[in-house]
């Protein structure tokens, strides 16, 4: 068993391999030189010097897995099942495809000194005597991690402007009726949000917006999304979608043969949501190397259909998301979102399919159940926050 990607996602699948009962080799080959870790911390603890590092509680040895750190790997030749990596080609028997995703830098930004992106140890080390040295700080980017980046500014105290091209933040993610009072959490905790404004160039020490505004910059940290880690796999015959993304199957199988794919890397289709979901969270990549390890050393199909969860602690607030929604989806609050603790939900025929939980994790607890389940909901009842949600339930 070979695993590309040393993230989450392929380290849980050498662990549940083995959790399994596999008693072959299994080797994790990871591009960066550190031990396996965690990414969460990153823009937290360890970005603010409380945590040196987040390595993984994983004795590896112990395991009988294999690391091959500091590895890129080149590329992949099916027929040969043999992978093409700066240290020479290794053989597989079954091979999964777990690189995660990748930064989208921001154009024309790529060499100026002080611009920074936030995804590896490497950046966080990079950021820390940033923070440390309260530089004035520009976030380009109001999405999740801009807006977890910005909270650890200010909590350096650092002066903080958060550039967002969109009219909202987190306009990716969610509409704009559920952003508006969490746009204000930015001038709550000291930093500024400039919405509709978009870069027009950065140079050392600012960024200058297209409507000719010049932001004076210490250091630029660039959050506009991610894409796939995949563009080693060209000409490899593993199919990917429009995002770059391996198109796995609901096995997490890719088209070639004992080839899978899991966690940031990968889309699979959804039969509960009825689309193919691409999913760049933690929990996805926690999940999902269970589902690949049953399917390779199991005999009973395991079909991988989650509800997807994330969380974000943000300007004081610890903010969760189960599900999947979309526009056409019917929204009800629980709560008022002046207040410092709120949720909305959403619902399709009347069912549950997806909520976003602020300061209110049994909301969140009971709102996972009841999507798994398919419950039909009472929306008048769903939406009194007094009223547990197991409890507002129509059938």
């Amino acid at each position: 068993m070979v695993v590309v990607g040393a993230g989450m996602a392929g380290v849980q699948t050498a662990v549940a391999l083995r959790e399994q009962a596999f008693s072959g080799a299994v080797t994790v080959i990871g591009a960066e030189p550190h031990q396996p870790y965690d990414r969460p911390p990153l823009s937290k603890a360890v970005l603010l010097g409380k945590a040196e590092d987040s390595a993984f509680d994983v004795d590896f040895d112990s395991l009988g897995v294999e690391l091959r750190l500091g590895c890129e790997v080149h590329g992949l030749r099916a027929p040969e099942r043999e992978l093409d990596t700066e240290a020479g080609p290794v053989p597989y028997d079954v091979l999964v495809l777990a690189t995660g995703a990748e930064p989208v830098g921001l154009p024309g930004a790529e060499g100026v000194p002080g611009v920074h992106l936030l995804r590896t140890l490497d950046d966080a080390e990079r950021l820390r005597p940033v923070l440390a040295r309260q530089h004035d700080i520009v976030v380009v980017g109001a999405g999740w991690i801009g807006a977890e980046f910005a909270t650890a500014a200010r909590e350096a105290g650092c002066a903080v402007t958060v550039v967002e091209a969109a009219d909202h933040p987190l306009a990716g993610a969610l509409p704009a009726e559920v952003t508006a009072p969490m746009a204000a959490w930015y001038a709550d905790s000291g930093a500024e949000l400039r919405t509709r404004a978009r870069v027009e160039r950065v140079e050392p020490g600012a960024v200058v917006l297209a409507d000719g505004t010049r932001l004076p910059a210490g250091a630029v940290v660039v959050g506009i999304g991610a894409r796939p880690a995949t563009a080693w796999l060209a000409g490899s015959g593993v199919e990917l979608g429009a995002h770059g993304e391996v198109l796995a199957d609901d096995r997490l199988r890719t088209c070639l043969p004992d080839v899978y794919a899991v966690g940031d890397c990968a889309s699979f289709p959804s039969a509960r949501y009825g689309e193919r979901l691409l999913v760049h969270h933690w929990d996805n990549a926690l999940q999902g190397p269970r589902t690949v390890a049953a399917n390779i050393l199991g005999e009973t199909p395991a079909v991988y259909d989650p509800v997807p969860y994330f969380w974000s602690e943000q300007f004081g607030r610890f903010v969760q998301y189960a599900g999947h929604h979309a526009a056409a989806d019917r929204l009800v609050w629980r709560g008022d979102p002046a207040g410092p603790s709120w949720t909305v939900c959403w619902l399709r025929e009347d069912r549950l399919v997806s909520l976003l939980a602020v300061g209110r994790p049994r909301d969140l607890a009971q709102g996972r159940r009841l999507i798994e389940a398919g419950r039909h909901m009472d929306a008048t009842a769903l939406s009194d926050p007094a009223r547990p949600l197991k409890d507002a339930t129509a059938d």
